[in-house]
């Protein structure tokens, strides 16, 4: 495969289970990824929804679950947290403002997680919009940097819906996440990416790099094979909703809704109901 912009090879980023270091995504539900942080025989795991295959990956490459780091409180990111803790003492992580069925150390925006044991060094940002209190990481963790863990605020070629946020709020939250290093990789909790794409093709038709990865992606699945973590330069050139600053999305998002728009927070709402009534 093929970078739409730079013409080096991608990698996904997932690890094989002989692998010592690394970031590997574990599928659960139907499309979720609980990434796992692995050095040397600890481990850290982000959202566990479900415990059952995080204590089978755990078992699978004979690793000691170390920490928790949780983004938000919806249950396919929460609901295995009480038993992981139960069977391994793990410490978990998570947002000062949000409700969670377990929480050692509650996050805000400049707290930093700082695991040496796993080579982990990561920032707390506050991203509401997908939720209240959502929160992302980012920074380094078992060799990967620059990287950020931001559950469902940010996605491949999309973004969360708002279930208890505004526009504004998921606006800005999407721009503290843009202003991070363009190399960081953008370790997502969803599989939503072919859904994405065929929406942001239908917005922006034109965009060359957008055409590309659609077709990689596409590649990508037919494999069987991850779509993500994608990384930020990526979408920056690909994601509607990074570039409503952009006069050909600001102008499809327009005509979608019907009449002007008279800012960017008015293009992004466009966009999110756009995507939200997508088929």
């Amino acid at each position: 495969m093929k970078d739409p912009v730079k013409g080096s090879k991608r990698s996904t980023g997932i690890q094989d289970a002989g692998a010592t270091a690394g970031i590997s995504g574990i599928p659960a539900f139907d499309d979720n990824y609980l990434w796992l942080v692995r050095q040397g025989t600890l481990a850290a795991v982000v959202d566990p929804g479900d415990a059952a295959p995080v204590l089978a990956a755990l078992q699978q490459q004979r690793v000691q679950l170390r920490a928790i780091l949780l983004t938000h409180h919806h249950k396919d990111h929460v609901g295995g947290v009480l038993e992981l803790v139960e069977r391994t003492g793990a410490t978990v992580f998570g947002p000062a403002g949000e409700k969670l069925p377990h929480c050692d150390r509650r996050l805000s925006q400049g707290d930093r997680v700082t695991l040496p044991e796993l080579d982990l060094d990561l920032e707390v940002l506050d991203v509401p919009g997908h939720t209240a209190g959502h929160i992302a990481y980012a920074g380094r963790a078992a060799g990967v940097e620059p990287l950020v863990f931001c559950g469902d605020t940010l996605f491949a070629s999309g973004c969360g819906r708002l279930f208890e946020g505004t526009p504004q709020q998921m606006k800005d939250s999407l721009a503290k996440l843009a202003a991070l290093p363009g190399k960081t990789r953008i370790y997502c909790a969803h599989e939503y990416t072919l859904s994405n794409l065929a929406w942001a093709v239908a917005v922006e038709p034109d965009n060359a790099a957008l055409q590309v990865w659609h077709q990689q992606a596409r590649h990508l699945r037919e494999q069987a094979q991850p779509t993500v973590p994608t990384t930020l330069d990526l979408e920056r050139q690909v994601n509607p909703f990074l570039r409503t600053a952009v006069p050909e999305v600001a102008a499809a998002a327009a005509a979608h809704a019907g009449k002007p728009l008279s800012n960017e927070v008015e293009v992004f709402a466009a966009l999110r109901e756009w995507k939200n009534n997508f088929r």
